[in-house]
């Protein structure tokens, strides 16, 4: 049982931290065209998510946890929209660093990643079942 526990936490673990990419991947995309809102300023600057690996000493297992939540220092593409109000004095916009195909091709790994644990832990579940049963029926 006790590494039927261990797989439990390794793949929550692994859970917790593709949901939290998700979130960052979400709100990239959901900001891929907010411009500035004056002339000049800068626009949403894609986040960027690194995981780091924790040992769990009680279960001997390598957990996943968010390392950090950064911002992507790549430069802004500019687009020229004269009459957009964070339009410079050349009527050119700078806009987010982000590439909806990067964000897509990102949320579709963390998506499987996801999934994968979640097969980890209905597995584990249905092995602790059968376990339960075969105790019973002694």
């Amino acid at each position: 049982m006790d590494a039927l526990s261990a797989a439990l936490k390794v793949a929550a673990s692994g859970l917790g931290a593709q949901s939290e990419r998700l979130r960052v991947v979400s709100e990239n995309m959901a900001n891929a065209q907010s411009t500035g809102t004056a002339a000049g300023s800068d626009p949403y600057r894609r986040k960027t998510i690194s995981f780091v690996s924790e040992l769990d000493r009680a279960s001997g297992g390598s957990l996943v946890e968010v390392g950090s939540i950064d911002r992507d220092p790549s430069q802004f593409p500019v687009e020229f929209q004269p009459g957009n109000e964070a339009a410079d004095e050349n009527g050119y916009v700078k806009m987010p660093n982000v590439n909806v195909l990067i964000e897509m091709a990102d949320m579709t790994e963390a998506n499987r990643s996801y999934e994968a644990n979640l097969q980890v832990i209905k597995q584990a579940r249905d092995l602790i079942s059968m376990t339960i049963d075969l105790m019973r029926n002694q």
